[in-house]
């Protein structure tokens, strides 16, 4: 048995995709556990771009299982555009599987998402507005609507209009537009169509992941998101509603954590965020523009530009605590080719102490001063690397002061987009 939890170490947006589907060509099983349309994972294969937001990476391989587990929050109608998009390209689904205990989001989770963002003002959190936290609210104040709930059209119509008076109470309220009995009919109407597109899917994965984990069958957990927006230990406010560490990949599947071997955190060779929240090596120059623009830092599911700045080692160092991290691939390197000098962070500076630990306190966070060391930049082009020994002699010193400040071997780097722009040290299955 060998199971990978692939976990994002800053942010987000680390190239978690691209790793995936790399590592999918090995695996038996992959595995999304937590987040929902929220996040976006880009593969490129043979060529082709694929975005995809509720898939795991690996269905672009045939003889690989892919489970969208119970932590994740389902938007059905993303996901059967996202079904359709793979079959007009003659990609096949058949193995795809949906966790019956798995919570969808409804139409009324997105006018929840905008007004509760529209309350905040200054200090919204910057959210999809795809109906993520409302959706995760309900989960945890025991009235969502699970998949299972949609196959039993009586209780989901009673759960749905349990739901409907509580929301109309609060859209009254704050002047938004009820649902009224025509589009409650719709709603219904709706979620009864995808029942049928959707029973095929539908599976109880807890113990179709377990039983292959005890076959000796390699699985593979792909993450979302970033540790440093998990809602206990990212930036709070400013996270997820989810928890995309190595734990939410067990709880979000059913998969125990004795049942783990590896866990592998993806990190950028520098940093980006999206957005609001505290970002301690954000570059608002020139440098940080070349990034933006070199990397084609824009995100995913929303196309907002993405916040770039240097590589945070105590980010990536906190990350390797909270996730138990095993080994790190470092992606984008290439993206740095360019420049003539590497900076990256290495401690904070806190009123005037330097420390190593990533603060719980956004006061102190926003007050944190990057202790900056520097390394010559290599000025070459690195994505025709195969090898570590092949990469220049620059590239390997920054990796491997990344290695040494993050404390956990870099297993993986990957030099560009494609699946063969991958440098493997040490192989993970």
């Amino acid at each position: 048995m060998t199971s990978v939890v692939l976990i994002g170490a800053q942010w987000g947006d680390e190239g978690k995709g691209k790793m995936t589907d790399y590592l999918a060509a090995q695996a038996d099983m992959v595995l999304r556990c937590m987040g929902g349309s929220n996040a976006g994972h880009t593969v490129v294969a043979n060529g082709v771009t694929h975005k995809l937001h509720l898939i795991p990476s690996g269905i672009l391989y045939p003889n690989v299982t892919c489970v969208i587990g119970n932590g994740v929050v389902v938007d059905l109608k993303v996901l059967l555009k996202e079904i359709e998009n793979l079959h007009a390209q003659n990609l096949s689904t058949e193995h795809l599987l949906i966790s019956e205990k798995a919570h969808l989001i409804m139409p009324y989770h997105y006018t929840m998402d905008e007004y509760q963002e529209s309350l905040k003002g200054d200090q919204k959190i910057g959210t999809t507005k795809r109906g993520i936290g409302p959706a995760y609210m309900d989960k945890v104040a025991r009235q969502g609507i699970r998949l299972l709930d949609l196959m039993d059209k009586e209780v989901f119509t009673a759960k749905l209009d349990y739901n409907i008076k509580e929301k109309n109470a609060i859209f009254t309220a704050a002047g938004l537009e009820i649902i009224d009995e025509a589009k409650r009919n719709e709603i219904i109407k709706e979620f009864m169509g995808y029942a049928e597109i959707f029973k095929k899917y539908m599976a109880n994965t807890i113990y179709i992941a377990n039983d292959a984990a005890a076959a000796g069958k390699k699985l593979l957990f792909e993450g979302a998101q970033g540790t440093l927006l998990d809602v206990d230990h990212g930036t709070y406010p400013f996270v997820t509603s989810s928890s995309p560490t190595a734990g939410g990949a067990c709880t979000g599947s059913g998969v125990g954590p004795t049942m783990i071997n590896r866990v592998l955190g993806i990190a950028k060779a520098y940093s980006t965020r999206v957005g609001e929240g505290p970002f301690p090596t954000e570059l608002f120059d020139e440098v940080g523009e070349n990034i933006r623009q070199s990397g084609f830092e824009f995100g995913t599911t929303t196309g907002r530009p993405r916040r770039c700045g240097w590589f945070d080692a105590v980010v990536v160092r906190y990350s390797t605590l909270v996730n138990g991290l095993t080994d790190l691939a470092v992606t984008k390197l290439d993206v740095l080719d360019n420049l003539k000098e590497i900076k990256f962070c290495r401690a904070y500076k806190i009123n005037g102490q330097e420390t190593n630990q990533f603060p719980s306190s956004l006061r102190e966070l926003n007050l944190a001063k990057p202790v900056i060391e520097t390394l010559p930049g290599w000025e070459c082009d690195t994505t025709g690397c195969r090898s570590f020994e092949e990469l220049p002699e620059n590239a390997q010193k920054y990796l491997l002061r990344l290695e040494e400040l993050c404390q956990v071997p870099i297993s993986l780097v990957a030099i560009g987009p494609d699946r063969e722009q991958t440098i493997v040290r040490k192989p993970l299955f």
